[in-house]
């Protein structure tokens, strides 16, 4: 009796688990195009069990044939999730540790670039890295390997300088790069006025844990984007407090 019990308490776990590891997948592609994908796996899953139950030996042969070239599938179309899910994971204290400290001067000259170039209507893209390496996006851009200042900022988004277009990725307390290439945004959502660097910024976040500044430079209203979700039309007060609380630990007190 006992050994009935504990092999049905082992199955209803299996089942948790696999449901649980389903949601997940769906939480990290909803409102993605992978999300039909996904849809697709998780019904070829039921019918393979639903085969494997009533004995159809020939389809079972045909699924146990292309699994692999399934897996291989899946691990293409959802690499930019996959990779995003993995930084999370590594983003939890269990995992790495103690958060990683920063530096008060080089938050707030990051904050008073951007209100120079919100009042000055000159756009900007700023990609602040946390967790999640940049180095693939700051290897399409111009190394400049500069501490932060909101002079340096600043001169990087004039539309004179040939850097403007791209992003600036801050790693540390130091500008790593400028001109940097980011990915659009895969979210089919997304309203298709949405400017290039809106764009770029929500592609970023959906890659990455990065935490991406935006300047419009038709309005010169700020945005943020983290975690693939974009925030619009925040003022320097509320920019500077959620930047700071994802950026320092949670008991950091900053004062200039």
């Amino acid at each position: 009796m006992r050994g009935a019990i504990l092999r049905y308490g082992l199955y209803l776990i299996d089942v948790l688990v696999v449901t649980l590891l389903f949601y997940w997948l769906f939480l990290l592609v909803r409102g993605t195009r992978a999300i039909q994908v996904l849809k697709g796996l998780i019904i070829l899953v039921i019918v393979a069990f639903i085969a494997q139950r009533l004995g159809l030996n020939a389809f079972n042969f045909l699924i146990g044939k292309f699994w692999p070239v399934f897996v291989l599938a899946f691990v293409v179309l959802f690499q930019p999730e996959i990779r995003r899910a993995l930084a999370e994971v590594g983003q939890r204290r269990f995992f790495r540790g103690f958060l990683k400290e920063a530096k008060p001067g080089y938050f707030y000259e990051i904050m008073e670039a951007v209100d120079i170039l919100s009042k000055k209507k000159k756009g900007a893209l700023i990609a602040i890295e946390r967790e999640a390496g940049l180095k693939t996006y700051i290897e399409t851009g111009i190394r400049l390997d500069s501490e932060v200042s909101r002079e340096l900022l600043s001169t990087i988004f004039l539309p004179t300088t040939p850097l403007h277009d791209g992003a600036a990725i801050i790693q540390g307390n130091r500008i790593a790069a400028a001109g940097c290439l980011l990915p659009f945004t895969r979210n089919p959502d997304v309203p298709p006025r949405m400017g290039m660097r809106h764009k770029a910024a929500l592609g970023l976040s959906e890659e990455t844990d990065a935490v991406v500044i935006v300047v419009s430079e038709e309005t010169g209203k700020i945005s943020l984007a983290v975690g693939g979700r974009l925030t619009r039309d925040l003022d320097l007060t509320t920019l500077s407090e959620t930047v700071k609380n994802l950026l320092l630990r949670p008991k950091e007190v900053l004062k200039r």
